[in-house]
């Protein structure tokens, strides 16, 4: 697996080339504009890995929000609103 960066324009000209790359060989293309990094074309393999990555750390997170809430208890919707100004 190996990484390449292009330009926007460039990737616009040769995407079917790069999207090949990413599909069969597992490259991951990292697209730049202006000299910034802006975009990643990536195998979904990549992505699937990734989307079970953010799922594990909302699951850690949403644990840790119950055993507090547990612990210090909740506020009152109602009281939420009032200190938003809602």
């Amino acid at each position: 697996m190996s990484e390449s960066e292009i330009s926007v324009a460039y990737a616009r000209e040769h995407f079917a080339e790069y999207l090949g790359r990413v599909t069969y060989s597992k490259d991951r293309v990292v697209v730049t504009k202006h000299g910034k990094k802006v975009a990643a074309v990536v195998p979904y393999e990549d992505l699937e890995l990734l989307e079970k990555l953010e799922e594990a750390i909302d699951l850690k997170n949403a644990k840790t929000a119950l055993a507090n809430m547990k612990k210090h208890g909740s506020i009152p919707w109602q009281k939420v609103k009032t200190q938003l100004g809602l």
